[in-house]
């Protein structure tokens, strides 16, 4: 027996043995009233007197069986299992003694228990040699408190010998229970074991499968997006050259409200080619492809500001960028990354109300690679869940409002440039994302 499997193997004996000590209990109760028709036909002079050592018996093994039920009597099972089981014994011998001595047929009713405790109850090998033990000295007490004592010497020595016979018996038998006990319990604590790795396997695949298929559609809505927004590159394009074309006629030269008017129209118009080319950008992403380019990290941040510009209304954005951002790596997935942690930036600001919310891009070189932090002065996040951000469907948001996969596919992305997305906080105050990238051999 293994210490692994010794506690949860006497925790489930025990719980084996209260329910077979009180199944035991009532079989033992009917089996010695029951009796009374042996004292009938057998020894009719003692009918009273038996009935009465019955009555008590049955009493007494009644309220050892409704302590079965309560919280002591589960936690000393064995010794109250061991009381009742030697209670018909003690009564037997009682009976043996006021008969007839060696020569009484009750010391069948002691073998039979030797047997019926072997075969059936749920006792150890060590309890099964001490109550056949227990029954050899109750006979022998028996016969000798006899009035005839030891006078048929052979007698007293045969049924000893039976006794003996029966007790090695009923002990082999409570061994190879037990060990069969045991045995069947490390089977179902396998079985457990193996059916809850099964489980976890697939929890896992079951998650695995939801982040493939929301890849997939997300990779759908890209090419969707992509063929909308040439599209809707072509008109603005067409709406551009007619404004610059408007602007070089002479009447919006004589005209100053309509060239502004025309003016506004242009800026309307180029901020949405702006956002039109950084949605391609972002649409167009092919992960493996083109991951090791060169690009310009300011240009991905100010993208991704144009791309959340809408939830990113009235907040103060401070940007502190060295001269050279150049850095290696998907501009695409980069940008994904960013307009990320943009997104749950702006949710967090939403959240505390600041009468001044702020997101502040503070970065720098540092061993050949640039470090980029993203604090905003939102609501923080609570201690309990800072080491849970980052894992796959973990959220904090009401149900349908986010899968929770963001961070954790932003973390993969870093993690692919060789970097590292780490999170600090202070509850109530601010939450600090931050990443590495690398940057190009001179």
């Amino acid at each position: 027996m293994t210490s692994r499997s010794v506690s949860p193997y006497h925790t489930e004996l025990t719980n084996f043995r209260v329910t077979y000590s009180k199944a035991g209990c009532l079989t033992s109760i009917a089996l010695v009233l029951g009796g009374a028709g042996l004292d009938y036909t057998i020894y009719p002079a003692w009918i009273g007197v038996f009935f009465l050592y019955r009555s008590v018996v049955s009493i007494l093994t009644l309220v050892i069986f409704a302590a079965l039920f309560t919280s002591t009597g589960r936690k000393y099972v064995r010794p109250l299992t061991m009381l009742w089981l030697a209670l018909p014994q003690l009564m037997i011998g009682v009976m043996i003694a006021q008969t007839e001595g060696a020569d009484s047929i009750y010391f069948v009713g002691l073998n039979l228990a030797l047997y019926a405790v072997g075969i059936i109850l749920p006792i150890s090998f060590f309890e099964g040699v001490g109550f056949g033990l227990l029954t050899v000295v109750i006979y022998l007490v028996a016969t000798w408190w006899h009035p005839d004592g030891f006078r048929d010497v052979r007698a007293v020595a045969g049924h000893s010998l039976f006794l003996l016979f029966s007790a090695v018996a009923s002990a082999v038998c409570t061994w190879f229970n037990e060990r069969a006990r045991l045995r069947l319990f490390s089977l179902q604590h396998e079985v457990g074991e193996k059916n809850s790795a099964l489980k976890k396997v697939n929890r896992a695949l079951a998650e695995v499968k939801g982040q493939l298929i929301q890849r997939e559609k997300m990779a759908a809505l890209g090419t969707l997006s992509a063929g909308l927004l040439h599209e809707v590159n072509n008109p603005v394009n067409y709406s551009l050259m007619a404004i610059n074309m408007a602007l070089m006629d002479p009447a919006a030269g004589q005209s100053a409200d309509l060239k502004e008017r025309l003016t506004d129209a242009r800026e309307g118009m180029q901020r949405i080619q702006s956002i039109v080319s950084d949605l391609k950008t972002f649409a167009y992403q092919k992960p493996g492809v083109d991951s090791q380019r060169v690009f310009l990290l300011e240009k991905a941040i100010q993208s991704a500001l144009r791309l959340t510009s809408f939830e990113l209304k009235g907040v103060k954005i401070e940007l502190a960028l060295p001269q050279d951002t150049h850095v290696l790596g998907d501009e695409p997935a980069i940008i994904g990354v960013l307009i990320n942690l943009l997104s749950n930036a702006a949710q967090a600001l939403a959240t505390a109300g600041r009468e001044q919310p702020t997101i502040a891009f503070r970065a720098g070189h540092h061993d050949g690679r640039i470090c980029l932090r993203v604090r905003d002065n939102g609501s923080g996040i609570a201690p309990e869940n800072i080491g849970r951000v980052l894992e796959p469907f973990f959220t904090t948001r009401d149900v349908g409002a986010g899968l929770g996969l963001g961070l954790s596919v932003s973390y993969g992305i870093i993690l692919r440039h060789g970097g590292l997305l780490s999170v600090t906080s202070e509850f109530g105050a601010w939450t600090e994302f931050s990443f590495d990238l690398a940057v190009p051999p001179a």
